[in-house]
């Protein structure tokens, strides 16, 4: 993974409202896992004390960074978590104990 790629991942998280949202968009997805179906926003947009255009502003940075997928369905955007970035963060961090 390349370091630019890797700081814009983690500037992304350091804001604890971003953060506790890619949290809860995770933990929907860990348990959507079997059906798929993503993480509805606004089943979780009720959980924080912010307005609607500030989640909005996390979620393009999130997307931006690469860590989730937006989608709209109808009138619902859903998000998914990008695995594959997900792994490449681990696995740059992953301690190799010789």
């Amino acid at each position: 993974m390349k370091t630019k790629k890797m700081a814009k991942v983690f500037k992304a998280l350091s804001n604890p409202n971003r953060l506790e949202l890619y949290l809860q968009i995770v933990k929907k997805h860990e348990t959507s896992y079997q059906t798929n179906c993503g993480c509805l926003i606004s089943d979780i947009t009720n959980s924080f004390n912010i307005g609607a255009p500030t989640i909005s502003h996390h979620l393009k940075e999130l997307t931006n960074a690469e860590l989730i997928f937006t989608e709209r369905n109808g009138k619902y955007l859903v998000a998914r978590v990008n695995e594959e970035i997900v792994n490449e963060v681990n696995e740059l961090l992953k301690l190799q104990l010789k």
